[in-house]
């Protein structure tokens, strides 16, 4: 969402995504298709890999209506009629994990980390009429503007069991430096963080191949948000290291795969990018605040495109998980205000500094 999308350098060998219910091929046995997302990121990438008997299928979009019976065409169609016989869903954000139950209930079996399955399974039977106090408390400290958190207080939330299937008992864990065989081909598990915890990439180095997640994205930068579940996290640490982790494996030869966008090569320059972007959007930040501000004062520094009502919610939580990131530097404190709002504040280079500046 926030660095904008520098596309030079970067290459696109399949400049066109596939039609609804159509798939393009890759590679040997690595077909690509597309499932729609109401939302201004309209589409999630899924990917299918002929595994002979069957299909592995990398992701699956939301469980709606539509999305089903996209795949009931694709199943009829590009797959020849052959079944499902594994899922893996690379993190457990519901345009990712929406059908993979639905999957499982026709004999699929499921891989993805532990911590997506477990996030997935307690979010989706987790279902609320309104938000919960904590969460309202979060948004209320953290400077939501008060006519949008009095909208939001009498509003049902987004649940997860609005566009996930069910999730039953049983998934096989992939984790750290896994392999699994799949297309015919070796692939080796690599976890990214910062986005989603745990989240699934797949490299296959004897074909090149890359499947990215949201972890690798060509012109956009995923969400890095903080929620009421762990205020006090930084993403935006666990994202810069997992990026530079992955350029010590990154090949320019890489044709990545990507959750979103269209696949690419240019992997190292991409890395390069994403880093970059944060700590030039985390500069304009330190500037920013130079006098105390709210996290929802600080889109303007952040964002280089305007903040809608369907933006808002995540906007705010990216704007806090930054200046997390600069309080857990050092380079910024968090006070509260006499209405016990966070305010945060930039820590004077003389002489100031230390490790880890005492929250308020």
């Amino acid at each position: 969402m926030m660095d904008g999308a520098e596309r030079a350098g970067l290459r696109f060998p399949f400049p066109h995504p596939p039609e609804e219910g159509a798939v393009t091929e890759l590679a040997e046995g690595v077909l690509w298709a597309r499932l729609p997302l109401p939302m201004a990121l309209d589409h999630v990438n899924v990917y299918l890999l002929d595994d002979g008997a069957g299909w592995t299928v990398v992701d699956t979009g939301f469980d709606t209506g539509r999305s089903r019976a996209i795949w009931a065409r694709l199943m009829e169609g590009p797959l020849r009629g052959k079944p499902v016989l594994r899922v893996i869903a690379t993190h457990h954000h519901p345009d990712h994990i929406g059908l993979a139950g639905w999957f499982q209930a026709q004999g699929a079996q499921l891989l993805t980390s532990r911590t997506a399955w477990l996030f997935a399974r307690m979010l989706v039977l987790d279902a609320q009429d309104r938000p919960l106090p904590e969460t309202a408390e979060f948004w209320r400290r953290a400077g939501m503007a008060p006519e949008i958190l009095a909208q939001r207080l009498n509003s049902r939330p987004f649940n997860f069991s609005d566009v996930v299937a069910p999730l039953p008992l049983g998934f096989q864990r992939l984790a750290e430096g896994d392999h699994l065989r799949a297309a015919g081909r070796d692939w080796q598990v690599r976890l990214g963080q910062g986005h989603a915890p745990d989240q699934i990439t797949l490299w296959s180095d004897t074909c090149n191949l890359v499947l990215g997640a949201d972890q690798l994205l060509p012109g956009i930068s995923p969400n890095l948000g903080v929620y009421a579940t762990e205020p006090e996290a930084d993403p935006v640490a666990e994202w810069i290291a997992s990026c530079t982790r992955m350029q010590g494996f990154a090949r320019e030869d890489h044709l990545v795969l990507p959750g979103h966008k269209l696949p690419f090569t240019g992997l190292p320059l991409r890395l390069h990018q994403k880093i970059e972007g944060h700590h030039a959007a985390l500069r304009r930040l330190m500037r920013h605040l130079a006098e105390p501000r709210r996290a929802s004062a600080c889109f303007a520094p952040l964002f280089n495109s305007r903040i809608t009502d369907g933006t808002y919610g995540l906007a705010l939580v990216e704007a806090v998980a930054h200046l997390n990131h600069l309080v857990a530097q050092g380079r910024a404190r968090r006070v509260e205000d006499p209405e016990g709002v966070w305010l945060w504040q930039a820590v004077a280079a003389a002489g100031v500094l230390s490790q880890g500046a005492q929250k308020g």
